[in-house]
């Protein structure tokens, strides 16, 4: 068997505010199937999906996306401006450079 990613799931307290978040970081239009469930279909890749639940993040996640923004420092800039943190400074090491944030729930992401 060989299967295929089709749709990362973020748990959240508010769907349709971090469907908004992410569809103006990654494109596709935020779609809100219910109150407790809304999702973007981002150009080039997966479906990416917000589903209510009742508790709050607790810990680090053990899974995020890396994303290629061309411009880390703009596209930082762009995030925090959309409600994103700054996790520390941007990283550079000899594979290259990347930024560690939070989205507006307190999901990590980079842009790398």
């Amino acid at each position: 068997m060989q299967a295929r990613i089709e749709e990362i799931v973020f748990d959240c307290h508010d769907p349709a505010r971090l469907v908004r978040f992410w569809a103006a970081l990654l494109g596709g239009d935020p779609v809100d199937r219910s109150e407790d469930w809304s999702y973007i279909d981002p150009p080039g890749f997966a479906r990416v999906a917000f589903q209510r639940v009742p508790e709050g993040k607790s810990a680090k996640n053990r899974l995020h996306l890396d994303l290629d923004a061309g411009d880390v420092d703009a596209a930082a800039d762009e995030a925090v401006a959309l409600g994103a943190v700054r996790l520390g400074p941007a990283v550079t090491d000899e594979y290259g450079r990347f930024q560690v944030l939070r989205d507006p729930e307190g999901n990590e992401f980079c842009f790398v």
